[in-house]
């Protein structure tokens, strides 16, 4: 019986879970590895916090794609005025693009690590083109359903924890009682956390998965039914899921490298090396696994966002429902945004650098997006009877406050 449950459940997830997953990239362990080794558990709460306005997001931007059956970039489009689009496009695209070149040169720096004695450029070549192939390769169905075999690789930092020893009184109260200090660089990190959490090309990726869901539909009726009611768990557990690998990430970094004196971490090649003494040599096999488990599965979010945006913005034929002669431009634009994030690495544009221009990047739409989001949400012409409910828009409203507050702080601390 609780099989059949669990194997009902699994079913029911597909967007949610990977949006959720992909925003735990190499990117986002970077700030939790950071924010852990820095501060230790005092900001283990920022992950139960986090969960239920990503949530709230999340479920909006799904509903977008549902009932719309366009992205979030073609209801903009075709609901704003067109300067509103460009807008978001010409914020958000450098900065995905940044986050790409990113996550590509840690996991190639990562993988240095486990297989000595090969140059990282090669290893970023290898895992662009893998990606590319991949991607060009299989149906959305058969993408999709690969993408969420590979987020079960983030479960590897559940599992560090246990190979090492962990205070559960302090962490209970370190997650359930907030600790804030009020100085600059703990301000900063709760920053780069949000801005890490809520970032803005999940809204898109997540809006045009749910509408490609709906474009494979046989019976429209009674599969729209069913996609309404499995979405809710998708993005509660997505999320959730998200959160629990941020959660255990912030508690080992904390736990290990904080209590040993290592306070800074400048690159995920660091933290993995930093684990390794004090923790084991599984340990650091664990989080080094975790780190390429989780850029196979962001780097394609990222730069299937960017076609998406910009193919649903000029109106071109997209979607991973369609082949590479159907659909050429749009997975051209993949392999354009990968090259790209190559450059970066060629370049030697320095990692952290380009996480911190992508964070500013983020935080400088997002509040704007998420506007935009709650207007659509909450327009019954639009949206039918699937408009917001009242906890849906206070979190969302909480959302909007929290990031203009950063940004705001940014420029006046």
């Amino acid at each position: 019986m609780k099989k059949f449950k669990l194997q009902k459940i699994w079913k029911q997830l597909g967007p949610g879970l990977i949006t959720g997953s992909s925003d735990d990239d190499p990117s986002g362990i970077t700030t939790y590895s950071q924010a852990g080794a820095k501060f230790g558990l005092d900001t283990l709460w920022t992950a139960l916090f986090t969960w239920p306005l990503m949530t709230a997001i999340q479920h909006m931007c799904a509903k977008i794609g549902l009932v719309t059956k366009q992205g979030l970039a073609g209801t903009v489009k075709k609901e704003f005025p067109s300067w509103v689009i460009w807008f978001v496009l010409i914020i958000s695209i450098p900065a995905i693009l940044l986050n790409i070149g990113a996550n590509i040169s840690a996991m190639s720096g990562v993988i240095c690590l486990l297989v000595p004695g090969i140059h990282p450029m090669v290893w970023g070549l290898c895992i662009s083109g893998f990606i590319y192939w991949f991607m060009i390769q299989f149906s959305y169905r058969k993408f999709s359903g690969m993408l969420k075999y590979i987020c079960l690789i983030l479960l590897v930092y559940a599992i560090i924890p246990f190979l090492i020893r962990v205070d559960l009184t302090k962490v209970m109260f370190a997650t359930f009682v907030p600790k804030i200090t009020f100085n600059s660089e703990y301000a900063g990190m709760l920053i780069a956390i949000f801005g890490t959490t809520l970032s803005p090309y999940l809204f898109f990726w997540q809006s045009n998965m749910d509408a490609e869901e709906t474009s494979s539909l046989k019976n429209v009726k009674k599969g729209m039914r069913t996609l309404f009611i499995n979405e809710k768990t998708d993005i509660i557990i997505g999320m959730g899921f998200s959160n629990l690998i941020m959660f255990f990430i912030i508690l080992t970094t904390g736990t290990v490298l904080h209590a040993s004196g290592k306070m800074e971490i400048n690159t995920l090649e660091d933290a993995a090396l930093a684990l390794k003494p004090l923790a084991g040599k599984n340990a650091f096999v664990l989080f080094s696994s975790g780190i390429l488990g989780t850029g196979l599965l962001s780097i394609p979010v990222l730069s299937g966002t960017i076609a998406y945006m910009v193919c649903e913005t000029m109106g071109w034929k997209m979607g991973m429902n369609h082949t590479y002669h159907e659909a050429k431009t749009f997975y051209n634009l993949i392999g354009l945004s990968l090259a790209i994030g190559i450059l970066f690495q060629i370049l030697k544009i320095n990692p952290i650098k380009s996480l911190a221009y992508s964070a500013f990047g983020y935080g400088l739409v997002a509040p704007v997006i998420i506007v935009i989001i709650l207007m659509i949400t909450n327009n019954k012409r639009i949206m039918g009877n699937q408009t917001n409910n009242l906890i849906t828009n206070i979190l969302g409203w909480i959302s909007v406050v929290l990031m203009a507050s950063s940004v705001l702080f940014y420029f006046y601390r």
